[in-house]
């Protein structure tokens, strides 16, 4: 049992791995305790077991295995780390627990698996279960597939992979064991109840018997379709629906999930693919030519059994393809077309889209072939044709299928109807446009009318078809025309058809109905475009009427593709019933009388042939009026348009008579039901009146009547013919103007153009030039219309003609076309928006399809094939000239080019480049003469260009490039993005091709609104991009993220990430993040029909010039770049016209709407981004002399995301007057968009920065002012401004101080004065500074004096780098030529000398004397003395707010106001936190009731200055809180000055701080926490200044305390010392933040400080605290942050008197001097940073004292060598940073030969000047001077060491006092500087106060109130510890100033305050606790410590009248006497009254 109870004590994680299964065992057992326990899934335990399970599931021991399964499955389901375990624990399940006997064992080890899948982990698990299928062991076998069985049945389909499964299984079914056969056929029972029939084909080479017996089991299934019973983690919202399903016993209730549940599976995608190029017969191309059909036969059979193969792999299939084409079109053997049909058809379906590319050349041979009766050869290709069709798109194959339907054959006819028919029913209403649809109905509708009988019902059949596809909305207007019987059998057809997929509302294909097309593939996996049920299905309804193009077409550049509103309304609207009412049958002349006569008055109808004109006139009249009171039902328009033909009719001489007759026209039109009939009777007549002058206004008025009521198209050509068919040119030329007019109210839709355009033609040929001007005119409205393609018809009219044209064009340019206001008659009333806006799509295309194309097909000929690819590259270049002027002399060609493609296809690759480039320009020809009919080329010919982008030369890809986007132009993108051909060519690893591929894609893709899905096969490339050597390569796929990511989405994205390698993902997904919030917005949809009816029509949208139009084939959206993308105009690529014409750009219509929202988005962490972009050099920095064009463009693009689009028009526009009016809306936004301003800062100020170099003035002074607006909102808003912004923006706008213009340059100065309140002085000064240096004398004048303002305001500290510098700087231009610069430079100097006295001269250096005679009279002059404080001296920090504290004494020249508010906050805290706390102890924390009333003085205050106050009431406050033994060196009560508020705050402070140091820890972290309060809130901190030595000393008591007493305290739970330690370790942090209050500490305290932390770091008892290593790991922190942030001479001090006193206390742990010594060495490291704050001379002065204790010798025999080598690094780095200056620095050692120092330093100094020669003499130069200098200086110093000898010993105070008054008189400018430097705070007061006691005395002025404090002080309130003021006054001589000296001179002080009422009795002199032996002045803050104690103790518990028990003084580790009770007593009730008096009298 020895050895259990060993075992027994090890933890459990030790207990897992022991050798002992026993131990193992429970270790198991405990585990899965352990595991079931933790509820924290990220719980750190769960780490500690990371390596061990899969040691728990392969135990050894079946036993322990057992149990440690259950724990391994307990962690994997709890832990969220077991992820990581995945691979070795599924490995070491299926290899040892599979094989156990115990069926426990597998179950459990199933389970695992399972529960993997659940975490996420699927695919690992599925890997390791596949291994094991290949195990000799046939029960692991037997055991994985279970596995797999149980994974897909619970998890399903989507998540449980089956293709490799599937690729598996015929494999298992052949294995000897039938345990294995048998759980493999329960699999493929499984597999087939998820995918159906898709399993058939990969199981169909399986043994018979096992294939039977599959299919009785798979019969045996439901069909219904199965679920997903079990769910991963991250699908926890469908698991909760799924329950909910469950519970409510919903049998069917999960149907539409189910369909979501289960994708199609499609049995093609399961299967592998085969290669079978490389396997044709050697001999095959010889074979297929041969004569014998025999051979022929073998030859084709051999490919017949390769195309077998279900799936075929992509290669170069042109050769085959195309001998099979001849085989079938020319051989006269049937049997072989048939076999050759069927090769076809079998390579078509085994490579599905990839045969795509070769289905054009096919089609029409096998279409011609139709021609064969026998029933074998028209089936073959019945299915060679089905399974082609399938791999591409109707829309592609249109133009060969509709060519042949005009053959002369039957049987042609009849399969090509058939075969129509077949196609139709793949397609939806997406896929089968109204543009596509018009070409075949037109031509079916001829079928129909066939002789032949069979042709006819192939017609109906194709046509119902067709009706029941897209609905009889779309088909009824093209069935206008057929008689009701034909008709009745379209629909009767219609109902017989059955779609491939099942109809459903809104027209979209969605589900597949399995039904077996005739071809093997099975339709349902067929390739049926599935992008076309992809699409269909994507797109809901509506959608279905998106602009799709004609057969033909594919909007161009900017014609209205889909011009959605233009909406002639119901232009053809609804032909079919309503059509007929437009024509009726002619009446005969009688009729029409009678029916008039039934109602015109009698009169009226005889009178209408009267001879007298006034008769007629009258008979009109009265026909008027009837007509105006006829109801529409009766009248009878007919008869009376033929009453008012009547003779004269429209012969009628009298023009009167003629006015009211066309105007009765007109009303009988408007009025009643007027038909073409009636029409056809008036128009004649009409168009003769038009070009009348009197009456041609009231004939176009009837004509635009007429027009609406039989609509514009119809009357346009009956209107155009009449006027064509007379002479006369005015009436030409006026209905030509009509029409103009008809057409911009109408819109242009249905009008014939071919029609006008002949006519047009005419008309411009015409002599009269009224004539020709009308007809441009009206050229110019259809061009809104049309767009450029227009122009292509007049290429051939004269150059003169042109050009007039042209310029209606360009006059034209940039305009809308107008909304129709006619039009939307009655006739359309029923038509509904659809009919419409079908309508609209022919408008651009017809003009392009109008254009008459020639068909050069036989021109490219055999010989010129072979010309292009001879071996002699000149050849070569015959042949591609000739193609070129082929191509030239067509102009416009059809798309049939024979050979061509391959050959120029092989030119992509020839070696010689100029032929490429040729190759190249003639594709680029191709596209713009082939328009989009080059679609079809795109894959055989387009792919091959994009290779060309990966061709080493420039040139050639800049070629490439152009050519395929001229190609994109014509195509759109859809064609490019199908198939797998650009992932392919990105697989590529070739850094040209990648990049400029990438680069492509990434303009491309944000254009478009939807993308074929194959894009997803990119993304594996794009990453791989992303990780490529090349640097460009990597950014072009990092900017193609975000365009991917628009449409692919951020999922799938990052699902594709799955099979990246660990490392990669991690990056690749970040880099997804970051493209996330780049990602573009979607392109708008074009504008809905819906809004055309509100407004009578919405306006036309232009689609936008790049000719990106979605090919209407499967996606059928118009493609509208996107608006970000955008260039100038909103032109998405200034696209050039087919002719090289500019594109109009179409303004945004909808503006007003837009222009609602924000103007600046906020883009999270954009600014952040575009930074790091800069600094990474990825963009240009913004830095230059005249802003460039890249620039720009640049600043464009980044501005794209985050500036409304409008605005940004509006700001990069050519003319000023837009930027005047984007300033404008940028000032109105700026108060409401604070946030986005700030978000967009850096670009704002960028584009201002554009706005300097402007010559527009307004445009100027408009910039200005908003900047001045801008300043002051982030000024209020506290804002900083970046680096970044700084630096691009600042030098731009002092380039315009130098404006000749004074209202500008005053209002620059205004900028710059109000920029340093958002941006550091100094930093400003070194800009500014810059400026001075430009050639523009104005500027150079401006920045000096804005320097003069700069050191006025904020101080010498502003002066960068050193002031030195910059005024020697300045100085330079006291001499410039240009007296502006030079009266500016002196005001300068002047203003510093005003700030900073006489030293200006030694800063200044040598000036010439003219110069310095100069500058000395302007000093004389300015007579200003030196003023004892820069008036609004602030401190450098980043100015908010011009009163922050200034110096020491908290000097403050500002109102009250502001800080009297901060107060009242803290006293509110305060007293609030005050009244919690009361709870824990009463006693000790009430305020004594003196101060209440106090601070409610204080909160009723209303924040004015008192000045009635006398400052001694002052004192005694503050008195009475401190009772003063031994006054605080920083002692403030006694500075007059003193702001009253603040030290109301400060005896609050003074009471929390003295809590800090309390024995009960609860009142400590109180007091911590309020402390901690303050200082976490900016604007509360500053009230701690001044404190901070106090705070920091109680700090290291409470530490001191915890160490000796808390510590060793066994009843204290140690959970407590931890939160203390916790709370002042945090407060600190909190203090050290805060730079401006870390440097108040002063050296002493930071000594103890250090020593207090150092101790904690080494205590070990912390380190066993549970939280303890926390707690080091803190203070670690802590002390890094005192060391950097503490005023860096006080912590070098400390740091080395702390080394010091550790090396001689015999009882300090080395390793504390380690640490101490860490501590100095990373103060060495940052001195680089440092020297120039730090204080040389007083640390110098403490490393002498440190070397006068350890002397070279002493430091030797020290144990480690570190102190020695510490010491000498120090001195080393202090060397090297300062040079020979650094001997200048021993000014604080008295007797410097003797000291050690010196002679170190200069060894040192000699060594490093032997190495750098030159520089010595250098320095002899100087040298010389600096002797003297020196000598003088030694003496000053000498005399002034014994005056302050003399002030700070006891005696002689006064004396000393005198003698440096007198001194200071007689030497005005001596510098006393360096002796009050490092003494305390107090005694610089001290002497202060003497000084001017004395002055006072003397000059017996009254007693005045002090002025500040000098400048130098500003800002330093660092008090030295006593010591070292005695030190630095020379008390050398060892001994230590005891307390009695402060005391003496505190009772002078209380005696001059008035202050000594309360007489207390000399105290006996404090020592220190610690032990310490008597080092020459070693400074320590323990006396401090003593004194400020004392205070808090006694403030506190004089109050409260307690005594203070001993222990409490033993803990704090002093001892205090108590005053007596009675005389505090009287004190108070003194105070009592005092305050009662001040009451009432301010009341």
């Amino acid at each position: 049992m020895g050895d259990d109870s060993e075992w027994m004590k090890l933890p459990i994680d030790q207990k897992c791995e022991h050798k002992l299964w026993k131990a193992r065992l429970n270790g198991y057992e405990e585990a899965l305790k352990l595991f079931q326990k933790i509820d924290d899934e990220k719980s750190p335990e769960w780490s500690k077991y990371l390596g061990l399970i899969k040691k728990f599931v392969t135990d050894s021991n079946a036993v322990a295995q057992l149990k440690g399964l259950e724990a391994a499955l307990a962690y994997v389901e709890n832990a969220h780390v077991a992820g990581k375990t995945t691979g070795e624990v599924a490995s070491g399940v299926v290899n040892k627990v599979f094989n156990q006997p115990k069926a426990r064992a597998k179950e459990l080890g199933l389970d695992i698996c399972l529960m993997y899948i659940e975490i996420e982990k699927g695919e690992a698990v599925q890997e390791e279960l596949l291994k094991g299928l290949d195990n000799k062991n046939p029960k692991i076998i037997v055991a994985c597939i279970e596995t797999l069985r149980k994974a897909l049945s619970e998890f399903g389909s989507k998540i449980i992979s089956l293709k490799p499964i599937i690729k598996v299984l015929p494999k298992l079914f052949e294995s000897r064991e039938k345990a294995v056969r048998d759980e493999a056929k329960l699999l493929a029972v499984e597999i087939y109840r998820w995918i159906r029939d898709a399993l058939r084909p990969p199981l169909q080479n399986i043994n018979s018997v096992q294939l039977k017996e599959l299919e009785e089991e798979w019969v045996k299934l439901s069909s219904a379709a199965p679920k997903q019973t079990r769910f991963l983690r991250s699908q926890q919202e469908l698991k909760a629906k799924f329950e909910q399903q469950q519970a409510v016993g919903d049998a069917d209730g999960g149907g539409d999930d189910g369909d979501e549940a289960v994708p199609q599976v499609d049995a093609y995608e399961l299967l592998e693919a085969v290669e079978i190029l490389s396997k044709l017969p050697k001999d095959f191309y010889d074979k297929i030519e041969a004569k014998k059909w025999q051979e022929r036969k073998e030859a084709l059979e051999a490919v017949e059994m390769l195309v077998k193969n279900p799936k075929l792999e992509a290669g170069d299939y042109a050769d085959l393809v195309k001998v099979l084409k001849k085989v079938v079109g020319k051989d006269t053997n049937v049997m072989l077309v048939a076999l050759a049909a069927k090769c076809l058809a079998g390579l078509a379906a085994g490579l599905r889209k990839k045969f795509g590319q070769y289905a054009g050349h096919v089609v029409p041979t096998i279409l011609e072939k139709f021609k064969e009766k026998k029933p074998q050869v028209v089936q073959a290709l019945q299915e060679a044709i089905d399974a082609i069709f399938l791999t591409t798109t109707l829309q592609n194959i249109s133009e060969d299928v509709l060519a042949v339907m005009d053959n002369k054959n039957p049987t042609i006819k009849q399969q090509t109807s058939l075969f129509i028919a077949r196609s139709f029913r793949h397609c939806s209403p997406s896929t089968l446009p109204k543009s596509l649809l018009k070409p075949f109905c037109a031509a079916l509708l001829k079928h129909i009318n066939d002789s032949a009988p069979e042709v006819r019902d192939a017609g109906f059949e194709a046509l119902g078809t067709a009706l029941k596809v897209a609905g009889e909305k779309a088909v009824n207007p093209f069935l206008a025309d057929v008689d009701k019987l034909k008709l009745d059998r379209i629909k009767e057809c219609a109902e017989k058809v059955e779609l491939v997929y099942g109809k459903k509302m809104g027209g979209t294909a969605d589900k597949k109905e399995g039904k077996p097309a005739i071809g093997k593939a099975p339709v349902l996996s067929g390739a049926a475009g599935d992008k076309e049920t992809k699409d269909a299905a994507a797109k809901p309804g509506p959608l279905k009427k998106a602009p799709a193009m004609k057969s033909g077409g594919l909007p161009k550049k900017g014609k209205p593709a889909a011009a959605a509103g233009m909406g002639g309304a119901g232009a053809k609207g609804k032909k079919g019933p309503e059509t007929k009412e437009i024509f009726e049958s002619e009446l005969s002349i009688e009729v029409c009388e009678e029916k008039a006569a039934a109602v015109l008055p009698a009169s009226c109808i005889q009178q209408l042939d009267s001879g007298n004109w006034k008769e007629r006139l009258a008979c009109m009249e009265e026909f008027q009026k009837a007509v105006e009171l006829m109801e529409r039902s009766e009248m009878p328009c007919q008869a009376l348009v033929r009453m008012l033909a009547k003779k004269p009719g429209w012969k009628e001489t009298n023009f009167q008579v003629m006015q009211i007759k066309l105007h009765i026209v007109a009303l009988v039109a408007q009025k009643g039901n007027f038909s073409k009939t009636s029409a056809q009777i008036v128009l004649d007549g009409l168009v003769d009146k038009v070009g009348d002058v009197k009456c041609g206004s009231n004939a176009k008025e009837a004509m635009t009547a007429i027009a609406e009521a039989c609509q514009l198209p119809w009357t346009a050509e009956q209107v155009v013919a009449m006027a064509f068919s007379q002479k006369n040119p005015k009436n030409q030329s006026e209905t030509l103007n009509w029409l103009s007019n008809a057409i911009r109210e109408f819109g242009f839709s249905g009008l014939n153009v071919k029609a006008f355009i002949s006519n047009v033609k005419t008309a411009l040929a015409a002599t009269n030039p009224a004539v020709r001007t009308s007809a441009i005119t009206l050229l110019g409205v259809m061009y809104l219309y049309v767009g450029p393609p227009l122009r292509m018809f007049f290429e051939d009219e004269k150059p003169a003609l042109l050009s007039q044209i042209d310029a209606e064009f360009e006059k034209m340019q940039g305009q809308t076309a107008p909304a129709p206001t006619r039009g939307i008659s009655r006739h359309s009333g029923g038509s509904g928006d659809d009919g419409e806006e079908e309508e609209q799509e022919d408008v651009g295309n017809d003009v392009v399809d109008l254009l008459p194309r020639t068909d050069i097909g036989d021109k490219i000929t055999t010989e010129l094939v072979s010309k292009i690819g001879d071996k002699n590259w000149k050849i070569r270049k015959e042949g591609l000239d000739e193609v070129t002027s082929i191509i030239n002399d067509a102009k416009f060609i059809q798309p049939n080019i024979g050979e061509l493609p391959g050959a120029l296809k092989s030119r992509l690759n020839d070696s010689n480049k100029i032929l490429v480039q040729q190759t190249l320009s003639i594709l680029q020809q191709l596209a713009a003469a082939m328009g989009p009919n080059i679609k079809q080329h795109v894959k055989n010919l387009g792919v091959p260009i994009i290779t060309v982008l990966g061709d080493s030369k420039n040139t050639v890809r800049a070629a490439a490039l152009a050519t395929v986007n001229a190609w994109a132009e014509q195509t759109g993108m859809k064609e490019w993005l199908e198939g797998e051909d650009l992932s392919e060519e990105l697989k590529k690893e070739n850094p040209f091709l990648r990049q400029e591929l990438l680069g492509w894609l990434a303009e491309k893709l944000p254009t478009l609104r939807s993308v074929p899905s194959d894009l997803l096969l990119c993304v594996p490339h794009l990453y791989s991009c992303l990780e490529d050597r090349n640097g460009d390569v990597r950014k072009k796929a990092q900017d193609a993220l975000p365009s991917f990511m628009m449409h692919l989405g951020f999922e799938k994205m990052a699902k594709a990430t799955g099979k990246l390698k660990p490392t990669s993902k991690d990056q690749v997904l970040a880099m997804l993040e970051k493209a996330k919030a780049n990602m573009p917005a979607k392109p708008a949809p074009p504008a809905k029909a819906s809004s055309r009816v509100v407004g009578g029509a919405a306006p036309a949208k232009f689609q936008p010039t790049s000719g990106l139009a979605e090919d209407s084939g499967s996606n059928t959206m118009e493609s509208k770049p996107d608006p970000k993308k955008a260039k100038v105009g909103g032109a998405s690529s200034k696209a050039k016209g087919v002719q090289g014409k500019k594109v109009p750009t179409k303004p945004n219509l909808k503006e007003d709407d837009d222009k609602s929202g924000p103007i600046f988005i906020i883009v999270p962490n954009g600014k952040e981004q575009r930074m790091k972009d800069e600094k990474g050099l990825k963009v240009l920095k913004w830095n230059f002399t005249t802003p460039r064009d890249e620039y720009i463009e640049q600043l464009k693009t980044q501005m794209s995301s985050c500036v409304a689009k409008w605005l940004q028009d509006e700001m990069f526009h050519a003319d000023f007057q837009h930027h005047n009016k984007a300033l404008a809306v940028m000032i109105e936004h700026l108060e409401s968009e604070k946030d986005g301003v700030i978000s967009c800062l850096d670009l704002i100020l960028k584009w201002l920065t554009l706005r300097f170099f402007d010559t527009n003035t307004s445009v100027l002074m408009k910039a200005l002012e908003y900047l001045k607006l801008l300043f002051n909102l982030l000024s209020q808003e506290e804002y900083h401004l970046t680096e970044n912004e700084a630096s691009s923006f600042i030098p731009y706008l002092i380039l315009k101080v130098g404006e000749p213009k004074d209202v500008i340059r005053k209002d620059v100065r205004a900028i710059l004065n109000r920029m340093c309140l958002i941006y550091p002085a100094s930093k400003m000064f070194t800009f500014i500074m810059e400026g001075t240096k430009s050639k523009n004398s104005k500027q150079r004048a401006e920045c000096l004096e804005e320097l003069g303002c700069l050191v006025e305001s904020y101080g010498m500290n502003v002066c960068q780098p050193t002031p030195g510098k910059a005024l020697k700087e300045m100085a330079t231009h006291i001499g410039d030529r240009d007296n502006t610069v030079r009266n500016a430079a002196l005001n300068t100097i002047v203003t510093v000398y005003n700030v900073h006295g006489d030293q200006v001269f030694k800063l200044i250096g040598n000036l010439s004397e003219k110069d310095m005679s100069m500058l000395e009279e302007r000093i004389k002059r300015s007579a200003k003395r030196p003023a004892a404080a820069p008036v609004r001296q602030a401190e450098e920090k980043p100015q908010r707010v011009q009163n922050i504290n200034t110096n020491a004494s908290m000097l403050r020249k500002g109102p009250a106001e502001d800080m009297s508010s901060k107060l009242k906050i803290m006293y509110r805290t305060y007293r609030i936190q005050n009244r919690n706390m009361g709870g824990h102890s009463e006693t000790t924390h009430t305020v004594p009731r003196e101060f209440q009333l106090d601070l409610d003085e204080i909160e009723n205050d209303n924040g004015t200055v008192r000045c009635e106050m006398p400052a001694l009431v002052q004192h005694k406050l503050d008195d009475i809180f401190e009772p003063v033994l031994i006054p605080e060196p920083k002692i403030r009560a006694v500075s007059p000055h003193f702001d009253d508020l603040h030290s109301n705050t400060a005896s609050t402070i003074n009471f929390v701080i003295s809590q800090v140091a309390s024995g009960d820890i609860n009142t400590s972290i109180q007091a911590l926490a309020q402390i901690d309060e303050v200082l976490r809130q900016e604007d509360k901190a500053e009230a701690m200044s001044g404190h901070i030595d106090q705070f920091l000393i109680a700090t290291f008591m409470q530490l001191r305390l915890i160490y000796n007493t808390h510590m060793a305290d066994e009843k204290l739970d140690k959970d407590e010392i931890v939160k203390l330690y916790s709370c002042i370790i945090g407060s600190m942090i909190s203090l050290f933040q805060i730079e401006s209050l870390a440097r108040e500490a002063s050296t002493g305290v930071l000594k103890d400080l250090m020593h207090g932390l150092i101790t904690l770091m080494l205590d070990s008892r912390v380190e066993d605290l549970e939280e303890g290593e926390q707690v080091i790991r803190s203070v670690n922190l802590l002390v890094v942050k005192v060391l950097e942030k503490s005023d860096q001479t006080n912590i070098l001090s400390a740091l080395l008197v702390l080394l010091q006193d550790s090396l001689l206390a015999t009882a300090s742990s080395p390793k504390f001097s380690e640490l101490v010594m860490k501590c100095l060495w990373r103060m060495v490291r940052l001195l680089p940073e440092t020297i120039n704050s730090i204080n040389l001379d007083r640390i110098l002065l403490d490393i002498h004292i440190f070397m006068k204790v350890f002397p070279k010798e002493k430091l030797k025999q020290c144990k480690s060598e570190f102190p020695i080598r510490t010491l000498k690094t120090l001195l080393h780095t202090l060397c090297k940073l300062k040079g020979p200056k650094i001997l200048d620095h021993l000014t604080m050692i008295d007797n410097k030969n003797e000291s050690e120092l010196e002679a170190h330093l200069c060894r040192v100094m000699k060594h490093s000047m032997d190495q750098t020669g030159s520089k010595a003499d250098k320095e002899m130069e100087k040298g010389a001077s600096r002797i003297e200098e020196k000598s003088s200086k030694a003496k000053v110093n000498d005399i002034l060491a014994e005056i302050f000898k003399k002030i700070g010993s006891k005696e002689n105070t006064k004396e000393g006092l005198a003698e440096l008054y007198e001194y200071k008189k007689k030497y005005s400018d001596a510098d006393i500087e360096p002796f009050l430097k490092n003494s305390s705070q107090f005694f610089q007061s001290y002497v202060e106060r003497g000084l001017r006691l004395i002055e006072t005395e003397r000059e017996g002025k009254g007693r005045i109130p002090s002025t500040g404090i000098p400048p130098q002080m500003e800002g330093t309130c660092v008090p030295a510890s006593t010591n070292t003021v005695s030190s630095s006054i020379g008390n050398t001589n060892g001994e230590e100033v005891g307390p009695s000296v402060y005391l003496e001179r505190l009772k002078i002080l209380r005696q001059r305050c008035g202050l000594d009422n309360a007489k207390q009795e000399d105290r006996p002199p404090l020592t220190s606790v610690l032990s310490k032996p008597a080092v020459p002045a070693v400074a320590s803050s323990t006396d401090m410590l003593h004194s400020k104690l004392s205070q808090l103790r006694e403030s506190r518990e004089q109050y409260q009248h307690l005594d203070l028990d001993s222990n409490q003084t033993h803990s704090s580790g002093i001892g205090t006497t108590m005053a007596s009770p009675s005389s505090t007593a009287a004190n108070i009730d003194d105070l009592k009254k005092r305050l009662e008096r001040i009451k009432s009298s301010r009341k």
